[in-house]
């Protein structure tokens, strides 16, 4: 059913749950997994007081990319068909869930796996919901994996 599964990941708990259950998917289905995580250029460069936005830039980036490294060698080591991309969002104000369900859209998935932290209240708004971004705007279905 499934050939194109798309997860995208942050390094958090909650992400590497849902990593593996796009594995186990990817291997119940014989799928291919793409794997992302996104660096948010546009909140690094449109805050007021970053006095070294370049440099936290290439901070997060290889950070994200040791994260990707890592949910490789988990999904090969499965045996499951894998690739993996670091998106980086635009300083437009492009935000996380539009380069994830961008990269839905191009690559194409026909599944987008992710994580979700449960938050409610304020803690919600304050901190806003990736989670929440992809469900309104994905145009594939969506499996959220809650934390446990």
């Amino acid at each position: 059913m499934y050939k194109h599964i798309l997860v995208a990941i942050d390094g958090s708990a909650t992400s590497e749950q849902a990593l593996e259950e796009a594995i186990n998917l990817a291997k119940d289905q014989h799928a291919r997994l793409k794997i992302v995580y996104t660096v948010d250029d546009a909140s690094i460069f449109t805050a007021a007081d970053v006095p070294d936005a370049v440099g936290i830039e290439q901070s997060w980036i290889e950070a994200g990319n040791k994260i990707l490294d890592k949910a490789r060698k988990k999904a090969e080591a499965a045996g499951v068909e894998i690739e993996t991309k670091l998106l980086q969002t635009d300083i437009m104000g492009e935000k996380i869930p539009d380069a994830i369900v961008s990269e839905a859209k191009t690559w194409p998935a026909d599944l987008l796996v992710a994580g979700t932290h449960g938050r409610r209240g304020l803690a919600h708004l304050l901190m806003g919901s990736v989670a929440e971004g992809i469900v309104r705007s994905s145009p594939v279905p969506l499996l959220l994996v809650r934390r446990k």
